[in-house]
């Protein structure tokens, strides 16, 4: 929502405890005990809302750009799809100026395309930009987005009346259950109370900060704070540190790299929030990495963290997370302000520090040509983040 209306909604808030779109790995809510099936490791990448393009332009770019190939197949409506206020019969109402044709033939184009359509509601009485919100409607809204052929739903936190989000969320969880439609559920309270602690018997993910900007701070500092809830996603529950602000303008060529590096090592939803349309070659480049994708998307699901921090303030930063096959995912990450020599002992990522490793640098699409034993590092550009991945030449157990 906007800024203003989130400072407003912030001001009639509860005080804070304290704290794909996004990763998707689940088809279903998650308050059945069991896994959730269906396309439990699948469809992860989504799309987030442009206010500058109609959601058909946007799936129709998901489509000719090569972006849905590579598992970008949601489109998400943001705020302001709805109607100022809701019907006669109290329900919710698409902007008849926005979607004159109604919610239901988008979701089919959509469907049409092979992707999937999100959409967007409040857990209060107004969503941020002061339409209607779902507090005390979660029945009826959820069997209107189901009826609609919805298939997820962010869930946002303005003009929440002070109710915690504790009592407010699990109810849309328990409507979207009932409508038979599996719905992946997006809650997003900003991480005002700590959702990851909770929320994994709620949703499918959940937001740990407030929006993202485009700028390097705004995303450092994101990156830092949703890397503190690292051992509570997994496969069914995802962290979610907000939407990928690469090809937006407001960083670099290497700002971007490290952004989109970083969020697919801690298994974030990663949400397109550029105009799909328009997009430079660099952009291009970095969202298409199909390799660092992978990484993203893979089936182990285990959120990738910050192992080590080195020289003035630890900016030469060394992230890594295990991957399924033995493999470990390794990020060296240039925050210093000055172009750095990254360094790492083996054994400090939880490998065997006497045996050998093939290593693929998942940027230049290139394994290196001799296997590494003992010590690791590389030359890293200011800002910029280097990826690779370790395989083992022999068989090991790491010590995750």
């Amino acid at each position: 929502g906007g800024a203003a209306h989130r400072a407003a909604a912030h001001r009639r808030a509860a005080p804070p405890l304290r704290h794909l779109q996004l990763r998707q790995a689940a088809a279903q809510q998650r308050p059945r005990p069991r896994a959730p099936d269906g396309v439990e490791q699948l469809e992860f990448l989504r799309l987030q809302h442009q206010r500058h393009a109609h959601p058909r332009d946007r799936a129709d770019a998901l489509v000719s750009t090569g972006l849905a190939a590579l598992g970008y197949n949601y489109v998400n409506i943001d705020d302001c799809w709805s109607y100022v206020k809701r019907g006669n019969k109290g329900q919710l109402l698409p902007d008849p100026k926005t979607f004159p044709s109604g919610i239901k033939s988008l979701a089919d184009y959509v469907h049409g395309k092979g992707l999937k359509l999100g959409i967007y509601s409040d857990a209060g009485v107004s969503t941020c930009q002061v339409r209607p919100g779902s507090l005390h409607h979660e029945n009826d809204d959820a069997a209107l987005f189901a009826s609609w052929g919805v298939d997820y739903l962010k869930y946002d936190n303005c003009y929440n009346l002070g109710i915690p989000p504790k009592e407010r969320y699990p109810p849309m969880r328990d409507a979207l259950n009932s409508t038979g439609r599996q719905i992946f559920y997006s809650l997003c309270e900003w991480g005002q109370d700590d959702p990851a602690l909770w929320a994994g018997k709620v949703g499918n993910s959940w937001r740990t900060t407030d929006d993202i900007q485009d700028t390097w701070k705004s995303m450092t500092d994101i990156a830092d704070k949703n890397n503190k809830w690292a051992s509570y996603a997994g496969p069914g529950g995802w962290n979610d540190p907000d939407m990928l602000e690469v090809g937006n303008g407001g960083m670099t060529f290497a700002e971007y790299r490290a952004h989109f590096s970083i969020w697919a090592l801690m298994k974030a939803p990663l949400l397109i929030g550029c105009d799909v349309r328009n997009m430079t070659s660099e952009t291009i480049e970095i969202l298409s990495n199909k390799e660092v994708i992978q990484v993203n998307q893979d089936p182990l699901g285990v959120q990738g963290r910050r192992i080590l921090g080195q020289g003035k303030g630890g900016c030469r930063e060394v992230w890594a997370g295990p991957l399924s096959g033995n493999r470990l995912a390794v990020a060296l990450w240039n925050r210093c302000s000055e172009t750095v020599n990254i360094t790492m002992t083996l054994p400090a990522v939880g490998l065997d520090g006497s045996s050998a490793y093939s290593v693929r640098d998942l940027w230049k699409h290139e394994t290196l040509p001799a296997n590494v034993v003992g010590t690791f590092g590389a030359q890293v550009d200011v800002h910029d983040c280097k990826m690779y991945i370790f395989t083992p030449a022999v068989s090991f157990s790491a010590s995750w």
